[in-house]
């Protein structure tokens, strides 16, 4: 047996890759919020015309004058309504913060745009904490740099 070849580990490691901050980049992340906005828009238009048109149908189908049972179904269909029309407004709160968040950006500056998972191998000596310390830099989606213990 070889005594000389030396143990190795490969390990997985989060991987952070930050965005340099440009005019197209800018541009491109406005527009992805303002999609979201945009679609959040469209399901609260749609939300609201299904609850409706599910009040309407209980409406039908029960007795005249509607006793509490059909009330108590209406009540349910809205609060199911607005519990998510709650959050259809609180994901369109955030996007809309993102937005302006995005628009006081500096150019070249650095931010986080999201992270990924990536293996390496680890040997006897190696500085363990440097190796995990591993990002990604991209400028309009183009790597720029990797920092780090690759």
């Amino acid at each position: 047996m070889d005594v000389s070849k030396s143990q190795q580990l490969i390990l997985k490691r989060i991987v952070n890759v930050k965005a340099i901050v440009t005019p197209l980049w800018k541009e491109e992340v406005q527009q992805q919020l303002q999609t979201q906005i945009t679609q959040t828009d469209q399901q609260l238009e749609q939300l609201d015309v299904q609850g409706q048109r599910a009040i309407a149908e209980v409406q039908k189908q029960s007795l005249q004058p509607p006793g509490p049972q059909t009330a108590q179904q209406i009540e349910n269909i809205q609060t199911q309504v607005n519990q998510k029309k709650s959050e259809l407004l609180e994901q369109k709160n955030q996007s809309l913060q993102n937005l302006q968040q995005v628009q006081l950006l500096e150019l070249d500056q650095e931010v986080n745009q999201f992270q990924l998972e990536g293996f390496y191998r680890v040997e006897k000596g190696d500085n363990l904490i440097s190796k995990m310390q591993v990002e990604i830099v991209l400028r309009d989606g183009i790597v720029e740099e990797i920092r780090g213990d690759i």
